[in-house]
């Protein structure tokens, strides 16, 4: 089991900037991939970006240049550093980790960029 825990969202302005964490109870070591997806009221949960054990990275279309995603390994948790935001970036935000055991999903987190 690994429990997932996120933290950092909030009400930002356009053009603003926030940055995610996701805390795992487990040591990376065992987790081959971690990422951040997102779920807008009415549209299904997308992709936002993801990492792998050797930091190989991708990101969504939508977010690329403006979202980076890193890893802390001694603190367990994986980073989602939020630039330039839209109003279209709204959304619940979901930490996500797979293992050899199965995926892992946190709680969510919420995003609102609005003026």
């Amino acid at each position: 089991q690994v429990q997932l825990v996120e933290s950092g969202g909030g009400l930002v302005q356009p053009g603003g900037s926030l940055r995610l964490s996701c805390a795992a109870s487990r040591s990376f070591v065992s987790i081959y991939v971690m990422g951040w997806y997102r779920q807008a009221p009415g549209k299904q949960r997308e992709l936002v970006a993801t990492i792998t054990s050797g930091d190989s990275t991708n990101y969504a279309d939508s977010v690329k240049g403006r979202f980076t995603i890193s890893r802390d390994n001694a603190k367990n948790t994986v980073y989602l550093q939020m630039n330039s935001l839209k109003p279209e970036d709204t959304a619940v935000y979901y930490c996500n980790g797979v293992t050899a055991l199965g995926t892992y999903w946190g709680q969510g987190t919420q995003v609102t960029v609005s003026s």
